[in-house]
């Protein structure tokens, strides 16, 4: 890679990490709604071109901001010990979210809750489907790919969504023991064939 094009990827990786970051304080400070593009160029001091070279409005901003988060917590499965332990980043999650209380209140405000946990499930199921198909190709599962990554994320989002309705009332290690204890029999079972 020419060090002009590693100086763009570096420049462009910053532009957007302003421009989510101003998203993820608006969200904190206001209903989604009431947030315009002008509000997020401001907040991260960028041009409202170069907003619009990375996005196409301040839905753009925030699905893919979802996206790439739901991938990374997909990147952290460890599927050399599904069924086993604990495989899937339930306690780096739910922690992210006790930390970031008032982004979630922000959301609730904005009425996005329902929205994102259901495309939540969509994003994380495809990436977990993906992850499966390429590791287990060649020997196949005794439960289809597709099922088992969609029971996995809505397990995992149907869990989150209870934990924060209740008012957070165990600790994400505990949620994280709990959901292990839940989904590792499926998961062993699924992995035999």
């Amino acid at each position: 890679m020419n060090a002009k094009k590693k100086t763009s990827d570096r420049r462009t990786r910053r532009t957007r990490g302003r421009l989510n970051s101003a998203m993820v304080e608006l969200i904190t400070e206001k209903r989604f709604d009431d947030i315009t593009v002008q509000n997020v160029i401001d907040r991260a001091d960028v041009g409202r071109a170069t907003f619009y070279t990375h996005f196409r409005d301040k839905e753009d901003l925030f699905e893919q901001q979802w996206e790439q988060f739901n991938q990374m917590l997909a990147a952290r499965i460890d599927w050399d010990r599904a069924g086993q332990g604990s495989f899937f980043p339930v306690t780096f999650f739910f922690q992210h979210l006790l930390e970031a209380r008032s982004f979630y209140q922000g959301l609730l405000r904005s009425g996005k809750v329902e929205k994102i946990f259901k495309s939540g499930v969509e994003y994380l199921s495809q990436h977990i489907d993906t992850a499966l198909t390429a590791r287990f190709k060649s020997r196949g599962l005794a439960i289809p790919v597709p099922v088992l990554s969609h029971y996995l994320a809505n397990e995992f989002f149907g869990l989150l969504q209870w934990w924060l309705d209740e008012g957070m009332p165990y600790t994400p290690p505990a949620m994280d023991e709990m959901f292990h204890r839940l989904v590792n029999p499926t998961i062993k079972t699924a992995l035999l064939k």
